[in-house]
């Protein structure tokens, strides 16, 4: 009897502190937080670093987001952000994250070009090349850089040696990330005539060579313009970036570039404690402060670029 009793008193004790910690742990500290949360100062950043326009939320100057229209293209009107690796089209939040691809990532896998199951995927190196030239055409600059090809893949080959351990004379060489009926970059190495590659075909016994090629050491378009960032999510561009397309800008809302430039200013934000980061430019805000100084109609920050 004495034993049920002592039982009966530790399980009686044991309900009283899982009561009393539910309170202080799941009720009292989350609505002290969320209190403190809301004093002047942090109820901004507390509540998401909302930015509105005409009475509603519009997007979150901590979240990137595309400027396109219905078909995917950038709106020429609006800075455009920094590629994105999350989600099929970017700046899904819901599924943050990078690409996972990193430095050794040069030599892409063929797609199939019957169109069965494999589909191919780009290196990251081809994908830095490609967009690349099309920032370049877009925005009317040299998009060229080193180790990529004039046709916006990784300038990389397969180099077959006579001998052992990459010894002796070469004997074949391969344009991995090139096939189908593009040009190879270059005609010959060392002597020898250069292949494209083609879809099946086992080309790891060859030693892997980049090409850096006549690019310019400093390319026009930024590294920001043609790598996303880890999160995918990244809200801001360089300065640089945003110079590049200061021009298109203006010209499709019938500005100035000077104009332009001169809002952008106004949205730098130096390195943190004047040595962390870099400096950057938070896209939303810029396409915001143009539209309430320069409208242009129906297409604006707060109706088809921002959702």
């Amino acid at each position: 009897m004495r034993s049920h009793l002592r039982s009966f008193r530790t399980l009686a004790a044991s309900l009283r502190m899982l009561l009393i910690f539910t309170v202080i742990v799941g009720v009292a500290y989350p609505l002290l937080v969320t209190a403190i949360a809301q004093l002047p100062g942090l109820r901004g950043p507390a509540d998401g670093s909302r930015i509105s326009a005409d009475g509603r939320v519009v997007g979150s100057k901590l979240l990137g987001q595309n400027f396109t229209d219905g078909t995917g293209r950038p709106l020429p009107q609006y800075f455009q952000p920094r590629p994105s690796a999350s989600g099929a089209s970017g700046y899904d939040p819901t599924t943050s994250g990078a690409s996972n691809l990193g430095p050794e990532s040069v030599v892409d896998v063929l797609p199939d070009p019957a169109g069965k199951a494999d589909t191919g995927k780009l290196s990251l190196l081809t994908q830095v090349c490609s967009r690349s030239v099309a920032i370049g055409r877009l925005y009317g600059v040299d998009g060229s850089r080193p180790f990529c090809t004039p046709d916006g893949v990784g300038a990389v080959l397969a180099v077959f040696w006579s001998g052992p351990g990459y010894f002796g004379t070469v004997t074949r060489v391969v344009s991995l990330n090139q096939t189908g009926a593009a040009t190879p970059f270059i005609s010959t190495f060392r002597g020898v005539k250069v292949e494209l590659a083609q879809f099946g075909q086992d080309y790891s016994r060859g030693q892997v060579v980049p090409v850096r090629g006549p690019a310019p050491a400093t390319p026009a378009v930024p590294a920001d313009a043609v790598t996303a960032s880890g999160s995918g999510l990244d809200p801001e561009i360089s300065p640089a970036y945003a110079a590049l397309q200061e021009a298109t800008v203006a010209s499709a809302r019938r500005l100035t570039i000077g104009q332009v430039d001169q809002v952008v200013r106004k949205y730098i934000k130096g390195r943190d404690l004047g040595f962390l980061g870099e400096p950057r430019v938070n896209v939303l805000q810029v396409n915001l402060a143009l539209d309430a100084e320069y409208p242009v109609g129906e297409h604006t920050a707060r109706g088809t670029a921002v959702g």
